[in-house]
Order: C-alpha cells, then sequence, then structure tokens
C-alpha cells in the first residue's frame, strides 16, 4: 500500500514537475510573451529547484516526525498554489505561486515517500522505486495532455484549475496510504550544518553528489525545451506538444525496467550505463535532428534511458547510507542537484539567446553535462566496489 501511494504521490508531484514543458512554450507564445526564454525559463527551474532543495529541510522534518506532517503541508501548498497560479496574470505572481508555492508543497511530498519507501524494502528497493517513480512518467503523460487539450478551449485559468482539482483527488489516496516503519523523533537534536556537512567525509557519497549533480545540468533541459526546439525546426504546435507526453511515456518503462535489473546485475552499474546512454543519445540525435522522426525517435530513448536516474538515485544513496541517515544524507544530494536545476535553464536559455534563437549550443551543454555525470558516476562505482564486475 505504501507504493502504492507513492505511486500517487509521485505522479501528482513529480509527475506535474515532467510537464513543464508545455508552459514554458505557452509562456513564451501568449502570456509572458514580452520576456526573454532564459526569463521564462526560471519559473520552471525554479520550481524544479524547490522540488529538490525543499529536501535539505524536509528530510531532517522526515527523519523527526515521519511523513504524515509533510503530507499535510505539501498537499495543501500544491494545491493552494496551482490555483493562485490560475488567477495570474504577472511574471511574479506566477513566480511566487506555481514555482515557489506549488514547488515547495510537490517537495514536501516527494520526500515524505522517499523516506517512507526506503525504510520498507531492502531486498527490491531499486524495483520499489521503480514502480513508484513509473506515476512520476506517467503523470508527465497525463498532465501535459490534459493542458494542451484544455487550454484552447476553456482557457488558462480553468485549465490550472482542473490540473489542481486532479492532484487533490490524488492526494487523499497519498494520505490514506503512506506511512513509515521506521521509529522517529528518537534524534531531538535541532538542525545544525554539520549534520549536512558530515556526510560529505565518505568520499564514495561525496562523489556520488557530484555525479549526479553534473548530470542533473542537462537532465532536464529536453522536458524544458525540447516542444520548442521542435517547433523551430518545423514540427506542428500540436505534435510538438505531444513530445513531453512520449518522453515520459517512455520513462515510464525505462523507471520500472531498470529498477527490475539494478536488482539482479547491480544498482551502480546500471545507473552507469543509463547516464552514459543519455549522453549520447543527445549528440547523436537531438543535435543533429533536422525533422520530425529523430526529435520523436530522441523522446523516446532519452525519456527511456533517464528514466533510471529518478527511479535508482534513492536506491544508491541508501546503497552508501546508513538508514537511520536517510532523509537527510537524501535531502543534503539533492541540494546540490537542486543548484545545477536551478541553473541549468537559464543558461540553456541564455545560450538559445546567443545562438540567435537556436538549439545548438543548448543541445551540447545538455549532452556534455550529462556524459560528465556519467563518467564520474563511473568512478563512483570503482571507488565504492573496484575494478572487478560485481553486482552493485
Amino acid at each position: 500500500m505504501v507504493t502504492f501511494g507513492s505511486w500517487w504521490a509521485l505522479f501528482i508531484a513529480f509527475g506535474w514537475t515532467n510537464s513543464l514543458g508545455v508552459l514554458q512554450a505557452y509562456y513564451e507564445e501568449t502570456l509572458l510573451k514580452n520576456y526573454s526564454s532564459s526569463t521564462v525559463s526560471w519559473i520552471a527551474s525554479t520550481q524544479i529547484f524547490m522540488m529538490y532543495g525543499g529536501g535539505i529541510i524536509f528530510g531532517k522534518v522526515f527523519d523527526h516526525y515521519g511523513p504524515r506532517w509533510l503530507l499535510v503541508f505539501g498537499g495543501f501548498a500544491h494545491v493552494f498554489g496551482l490555483m493562485m497560479t490560475s488567477i495570474a496574470h504577472e511574471y511574479y505572481q506566477i513566480f511566487l505561486a506555481q514555482a515557489i508555492c506549488s514547488g515547495a508543497g510537490a517537495s514536501a511530498l516527494y520526500y515524505a515517500c522517499v523516506g517512507s519507501l526506503a525504510g520498507w524494502w531492502r531486498a527490491r528497493r531499486a524495483t520499489a522505486f521503480g514502480i513508484a517513480a513509473s506515476g512520476a512518467s506517467l503523470g508527465g503523460v497525463i498532465f501535459p495532455i490534459m493542458v494542451d487539450r484544455l487550454i484552447n478551449r476553456v482557457g488558462f485559468g480553468w485549465t490550472m484549475r482542473a490540473v489542481a482539482f486532479l492532484i487533490l483527488g490524488g492526494l487523499v489516496i497519498v494520505v490514506l496510504t503512506v506511512k513509515s516503519r521506521l521509529p522517529h523523533g528518537t534524534n531531538t537534536k535541532s538542525m545544525h550544518i554539520k549534520q549536512y556537512l558530515r556526510p560529505f567525509k565518505e568520499r564514495s557519497f561525496a562523489l556520488l553528489v557530484l555525479s549526479l549533480s553534473l548530470f542533473s545540468f542537462g537532465l532536464f533541459l529536453p522536458f524544458n525545451y525540447l516542444t520548442a526546439q521542435a517547433q523551430t525546426i518545423g514540427m506542428s504546435t500540436s505534435l510538438a506538444n505531444y513530445l513531453v507526453a512520449v518522453l515520459n511515456a517512455a520513462s515510464v518503462f525505462g523507471r520500472i525496467i531498470p529498477g527490475l535489473i539494478a536488482d539482479k546485475v547491480g544498482r551502480f552499474n546500471v545507473m552507469a550505463v543509463a547516464t552514459a546512454v543519455s549522453g549520447i543519445l543527445t549528440f547523436a540525435l537531438w543535435l543533429p535532428a533536422r525533422g520530425n522522426a529523430p526529435d520523436i525517435v530522441f523522446a523516446v530513448l532519452f525519456g527511456f534511458f533517464s528514466g533510471a536516474y529518478v527511479s535508482l538515485t534513492p536506491a544508491l544513496i541508501a546503497q552508501v547510507s546508513p538508514i537511520s541517515e536517510i532523509g537527510i544524507r537524501t535531502g543534503s544530494l539533492y541540494f546540490f542537484v537542486s543548484i545545477a536545476v536551478l541553473t541549468g535553464s537559464p543558461i540553456a536559455g541564455a545560450l538559445v539567446s546567443v545562438d540567435h534563437g537556436n538549439y545548438g549550443y543548448l543541445e551540447i551543454f545538455a549532452g556534455a553535462t550529462m556524459c560528465a555525470g556519467a563518467v564520474c558516476l563511473i568512478f563512483t562505482r570503482v571507488l565504492v566496489g573496484g575494478f572487478t564486475w560485481k553486482i552493485l
């Protein structure tokens, strides 16, 4: 039941975050057309930053109190933020409501479920995370289609309200099913910076953080920019708006299948392959794409291989961490990941401007950072398990 509830939580939290590429294109064309692509991208990047960066606080809250209060706060903030977005007209209003308020709420939901799942599963932890993470992918399929179909019929305001009501329905299931089996409240010490820095004394954890932070610089750029990039090379708007849905549909399988394989051949082994292939695909398919077919094929393949990042990252953290520190270590890692996510999209938007509206520089940046993260992850795997083959 906890895995089922976590699936719903990631559907309504991460699934919505995975759908921001549709809104990025809509904002640039209509509501915020007087702002540059780089400026508009701060909305999506800040929302993803809040999603990950909130762990520095919510991870500690989970260790102390468990998931219940995180679910209550997160559900309220997520729905309230989207409701306020529905009546927003100015850039700062959308930024505060969607990026800050809704982003913080989604973050609380995410960390409540990640911490709870880690305590319930050990031998099949990667599989459990993969099943739960597939909810984010399915949400990334449904939400873009929902927005695309509704926004021209009922307008932006009622589209956002419909999204918020769907999320509210999912929250009922989440609150009723997500529980923790770990003891909480045994460590009554207040938050201190040393608690977050101590894990970095372990080389394996520090290198894992570096690897995933580098990879995160480029990971979300296809999610945020694939729709806009496809339109610049001649793809129709109606078809381009489905690319994010196609990417997320492939990611459903990319989050479950690698998890199943990882429990058999090793989580570090599978993650190293998946991250490397994601970077290579960016150079091999997205960069030279000049028609509909390459972009569609890229969306399918990138969605599958990048999906392992979401499902396997919590399993990798648990593998190099004591179970009693899952919350704080997850928060510490994702805080650094959130910085990469926060700066990645605006850098990419600036590169589009420098490239006179083309996306070549952005695609090179995305591929280079993902490949750099994959190389560092291979070093992490060697540090943890040596050069010999083993299930790790």
